[in-house]
């Protein structure tokens, strides 16, 4: 049984859980196939600690993906691959004893103080590169920027850099990243224009005939990646996957179909939500959307 096949069983039961994976995946077929869409994937939440580096890395080579919107932390995780670092297991809950031993604990993830240590060290180098070039850039250059330094081939930040994907992170500051950056202008000069992403991000929008948004998770990528379309009338096509609620009325948990109200989301778009871990979901749903891009079925 092809995945396709195991998703189209989800559709017959079309209820619940089930019909919205498989709704989402013909959808994100659906996106991937029309060649008048661009695609923007929203990463909030852990997923690069969490096992998702290759697969955005992926998405960026294969072309998939036309712009990547994520936080700090996720670009940190990701640098601290790259530098030889990694992300581990199987330590115990007891936190007190985790930073007493010099670790930090992700829900069931866990880093060392050692491969930060190595992270500030070779960031510091990258930095002093970008100062002696530049006193201010935008964030989507700065991280553009980064990426041409780095050598691991299975990095998000080199990926998007080599194949012209622009990175935003409008929160990269709240981060490991972030602090570095704030650390080294203690004794250098190097600053972020925030506003300068915005003429940047507005630009690609407004040169796409139509956009659809991939959002794991929820947060500021979430929503910088649906303002961004606002002036425009909105997204053309979402999928959501998110274990956050709605009664609380936060960002993270609003349905897709609220930010119609917003002119976030065009009327008439074509939106699905998914309750679930995306770590789990998103690499289900994506691996039957490819099967049914390769397929030619849905067309």
């Amino acid at each position: 049984m092809k995945i396709s096949d195991f998703i189209e069983e989800m559709g017959n039961a079309g209820v619940l859980g089930a019909g919205r994976v498989y709704r989402a995946t013909n959808l994100l077929s659906e996106m991937i196939k029309d060649p008048e869409l661009n695609i923007f994937l929203s990463v909030a939440g852990p997923m690069v600690p969490g096992g998702m580096r290759s697969i955005i890395v992926d998405l960026i080579k294969n072309g998939i993906i036309k712009v990547l919107i994520t936080s700090g932390a996720n670009l940190t995780h990701d640098l601290l691959e790259s530098f030889g670092g990694s992300h581990y297991r199987n330590y115990g809950f007891d936190d007190e004893k985790l930073h007493d031993s010099g670790m930090g604990r992700i829900g069931d993830i866990y880093t060392k103080s050692e491969d930060f240590e190595i992270f500030e060290n070779e960031i510091n180098h990258i930095l002093e590169k970008i100062a002696s070039e530049t006193e201010i850039t935008s964030i989507q250059d700065f991280i553009y920027h980064v990426g041409t330094q780095i050598t691991d081939e299975n990095s998000i930040i080199k990926a998007a850099a080599d194949n012209n994907v622009p990175i935003y992170a409008p929160g990269i500051i709240d981060s490991m990243l972030g602090l570095q950056l704030w650390m080294f202008n203690q004794s250098n000069k190097l600053g972020l224009d925030a506003v300068a992403d915005m003429h940047q991000l507005s630009d690609i929008v407004f040169e796409s005939d139509k956009v659809g948004v991939v959002i794991l998770g929820g947060g500021l990528p979430k929503h910088y990646s649906l303002a961004s379309n606002l002036l425009k009338g909105g997204v053309d096509a979402a999928i959501q996957i998110t274990m956050d609620r709605s009664e609380t009325g936060s960002l993270s948990g609003a349905p897709l179909e609220e930010a119609k109200s917003w002119a976030k989301a065009k009327a008439g778009s074509n939106l699905v939500t998914v309750v679930g871990d995306a770590t789990v979901l998103f690499p289900l749903v994506l691996a039957g959307a490819l099967d049914l891009v390769d397929s030619g079925e849905n067309e």
